[in-house]
């Protein structure tokens, strides 16, 4: 099967079937290339609906829950967002075709460098990687209509709220290490922070840094 056909299989069997409805949602997963972010060992599985190995003990999502992730967020075509764990790049480079630009930080170096290498590739130049402590956020980029964390913390990190715009949504996996609740946090366009919602059970890479795990 060709990237192209693997690529539409996994959009109508994996994510319009499962439930993934947004129209931007579903053209960037039919569009963006995931073989291309994935290791060269694991890119006749790339379109496998489960995670795999990037390299440096993480891993790259299932493509349900970046579609889930993504279409949690609600979207629009002139938001700004903020990803924290850049991973492959691939996670970005979806966002990059549903919103204006994304910011996206990486703690680990080698990792952050080849993803910007395989997104300046491709072309996604409304994507910005940069290296630190994805618990704190990017402060210079803020405040972010959008803020996805793609690893999961003990709790929401107070420094990623104080970066949400009035109006804004922040989509995390939250709880123990191992196995945590998807959670979308609002907030309201008086600035208010509203209560969490429950997305449903996820199992994430552990969140590093000041104000999630520490190692």
């Amino acid at each position: 099967m060709s990237a192209e056909s693997s690529r539409r299989h996994m959009v109508e069997r994996h994510l319009a079937a499962r439930g993934i409805a947004d129209p931007a949602v579903l053209a960037a997963m039919g569009e963006v290339p995931r073989e291309e972010f994935v290791p060269t060992l694991e890119r006749p599985v790339a379109y496998a609906d489960r995670a795999l190995p990037i390299g440096a003990g993480q891993t790259i999502s299932q493509p349900y829950i970046v579609a889930l992730m993504t279409e949690a967020l609600e979207l629009g075509s002139d938001d700004r967002v903020l990803e924290i764990g850049t991973g492959s790049g691939y996670a970005a480079a979806i966002l990059a075709r549903c919103c204006a630009h994304v910011v996206t930080v990486e703690r680990v170096a080698s990792l952050a460098a080849a993803a910007a290498e395989v997104l300046a590739r491709l072309g996604f130049d409304t994507v910005e990687v940069h290296v630190a402590d994805g618990t704190l956020g990017w402060p210079e980029g803020g405040p972010y209509d959008g803020i996805v964390v793609t690893a999961g913390g003990p709790d929401v990190p107070p420094s990623l709220l104080a970066q949400l715009a009035p109006g804004g949504r922040l989509v995390m996996p939250a709880g123990p290490e191992g196995y945590q609740r998807l959670v979308r946090v609002r907030r309201s366009p008086d600035g208010e922070v509203q209560p969490a919602e429950d997305l449903g059970g996820v199992a994430f890479v552990p969140l590093i840094g000041e104000e999630g795990w520490r190692r």
